[in-house]
């Protein structure tokens, strides 16, 4: 019998920032289509959102592919893109099943079948993994579909969902097909001679963020694989595919002081001489301020901690459990062990006024990251704060809900007060970060924080926002090669 093969393709959807610094691998795909190849399919990844294809270049591969299947992922900002992409794919062959899975569908689901007008077969719910290895089984040996759990299909003209599905226990076993992935795209522009790849070492996160989508999603779970097979997998990526800058995808790598502290001794052991970005919590870096030394030894350049505010009014209204002082005082720990910082500030809450963002904007300053985003609220469709703010949303284009473009209206502000403070801050904070970090002795950071600056103003977000609004002595700064 002749294997069936699945086709993933990511929506080709663009906002500017997350594209400024790199070219980033779709790791969940990677995932998905080693459960793929357990199920006995080929497998293929075509990444349009890192080539840049649009939707016809995206009709000329399904028709190339030929394929039996097609997945889609998808979050809130992309959803609309992957329903044009399921709707062309029936056009091309009606015969070919459409598979969601992602946070979005996860949640809704029930609108997505509903606004799908038919052209989605099954969405995948909650982690995706043994679910569509089942499926595909299903849909290649036959079965009882309704004994899947973590399904949602239309069935009799009616949404039907089966249980959902316990999360995996071994994360070790789960099979990562690398070499679908077309690794010339990979690239991490902010370093030279890059090639950029990820890992997971853990799922989930604990935390009640009422804003977040990946602690819903984990149920406030957290589970973790063993340092050293983390490190395997690093090291298989350098070796096999010339990997040299990984990130760490995990919500929460650095949650379990031994575990962690393990793994970054094994990097160092190993001497692999790859750069790893990371995302962490700020108290973790005060709990790690003995061992910070060995952050930068095992090859950790650069760290985003989310801040999100600079009061703890708002803090605590969003149940990001931390002190505004921790913010400070873990962004100054890094920068003394030479590790690059990067946090975000929420704007935009129902109460927010232009003196609030002027002061959010000041503070910021005071914390002095190295690269600092000022993000628009977005209360997902399905996240906890959505209730709280639903009668202040003015915008319902999802396309539109990817933390730049403001969808809620202050009280005291409107749309594009918000939008013009947005970029307001934007052109303060880098402006005075530019005349500081002429400056900077350490020639890694200088250079890192340079690089990424000019990516920063040639992006599309920022050149259409700020246009003409960046200083000529800034212009010329960024032109002239001081590196």
């Amino acid at each position: 019998m002749k294997k069936h093969k699945i086709l993933f393709i990511t929506p080709p959807y663009h906002c500017g920032v997350v594209e400024v610094a790199g070219r980033w691998v779709p790791l969940y795909y990677v995932y998905l289509a080693g459960a793929a190849r357990k199920a006995g399919w080929d497998a293929e990844i075509y990444d349009a959102m890192s080539l840049g294809a649009g939707f016809g270049k995206i009709a000329g591969k399904i028709k190339e592919s030929q394929p039996d299947a097609v997945g889609i992922s998808t979050i809130t900002a992309t959803i609309n893109d992957a329903l044009r992409i399921s709707k062309l794919v029936k056009k091309i062959n009606p015969r070919i099943k459409v598979i969601f899975g992602g946070v979005h569908s996860t949640f809704m689901f029930k609108e997505v079948l509903t606004i799908s007008e038919g052209s989605v077969d099954y969405i995948v719910r909650g982690e995706g993994e043994e679910t569509i290895q089942e499926l595909l089984e299903f849909l290649y040996y036959g079965g009882d579909l309704e004994k899947i759990r973590g399904l949602a299909f239309i069935k009799n003209g009616e949404i039907f969902s089966t249980p959902n599905r316990e999360f995996i226990k071994d994360l070790e076993a789960l099979d990562r097909a690398w070499d679908l992935l077309d690794w010339e795209i990979y690239k991490y522009f902010v370093i030279k001679n890059s090639r950029l790849g990820a890992v997971s070492g853990s799922r989930g996160c604990s935390f009640n963020c009422t804003f977040c989508s990946q602690q819903k999603l984990w149920e406030k779970t957290w589970r973790s694989r063993e340092p050293s097979k983390v490190v395997d997998e690093i090291e298989l990526l350098k070796k096999k595919y010339g990997v040299n800058v990984i990130l760490l995808t995990d919500e929460y790598p650095t949650k379990d002081k031994e575990r962690w502290e393990k793994f970054l001794d094994e990097m160092i052991r190993r001497e692999l001489n790859v750069f790893l970005l990371i995302e962490t919590r700020a108290e973790d870096i005060i709990r790690d301020r003995g061992i910070l030394d060995k952050y930068r030894a095992a090859g950790i350049v650069h760290v985003y901690i989310g801040v999100e505010a600079t009061d703890q009014v708002t803090l605590d209204m969003i149940k990001k459990d931390i002190k505004v002082e921790e913010g400070y005082e873990a962004i100054n720990l890094l920068k003394k062990h030479g590790i690059i910082t990067e946090t975000s500030f929420v704007l935009g809450f129902p109460d927010e006024t232009r003196t609030s963002i002027r002061r959010t904007l000041k503070l910021s300053i005071y914390y002095n990251p190295h690269f600092a985003h000022y993000l628009a609220i977005t209360p997902w469709p399905y996240s906890d704060i959505y209730e709280d703010m639903k009668e202040y949303i003015k915008v319902h284009d999802y396309s539109k809900y990817n933390l730049i473009e403001p969808i809620i209206k202050p009280k005291k502000m409107s749309l594009k007060d918000v939008d013009r403070e947005i970029i307001y801050c934007y052109r303060k904070f880098y402006i005075s970060k530019l005349k500081e970090i002429v400056s900077e002795k350490n020639k890694f950071v200088k250079e890192y924080v340079m690089r990424s600056m000019k990516l920063i103003m040639k992006s599309s977000f920022l050149r259409k926002k700020i246009g003409t609004a960046v200083p000529n002595e800034v212009v010329k700064i960024l032109k002239h090669k001081i590196f």
